[in-house]
């Protein structure tokens, strides 16, 4: 599985990459808007957005890439290693139930908050 990171801390970054691969998932990391993101995003199973530390013109550029090619979005306001292992769990078990069902109606925008997720 490939996915596509966007914003995030600098620091982390060598974090976010080794949690990434022990879960074998191999991750491009974009902390800000770059002109390769959308190809990148196009080629991808899964997006993730820490929108606390991406600007919006990045969000909005990740977003659209991933409606428009129906791939899966998920938005968490935190940006630490826990928040992007729960998104890759969140990626692993869409991807399982696609294979088996093949879930209808285009990409899952999944919105974590403190109270929980909840599906836009």
């Amino acid at each position: 599985m490939s996915i596509v990171l966007v914003g995030g801390m600098d620091r982390l970054h060598d974090e976010y990459r080794m949690e990434a691969k022990r879960q074998g998932v191999d991750i491009q990391i974009f902390s800000q808007d770059q002109q390769s993101m959308c190809s990148k995003i196009r080629k991808s199973e899964g997006v993730v957005i820490f929108t606390n530390k991406v600007s919006h013109q990045a969000r909005n550029r990740a977003v659209s890439t991933a409606k428009l090619e129906g791939i899966p979005v998920f938005m968490h306001h935190s940006c630490g290693v826990c928040s992007l292992r729960e998104c890759l769990q969140c990626l692993e078990v869409i991807g399982r139930k696609t294979d088996k069902h093949m879930l209808p109606g285009g990409p899952s925008f999944l919105k974590h908050e403190k109270q929980g997720r909840r599906e836009l």
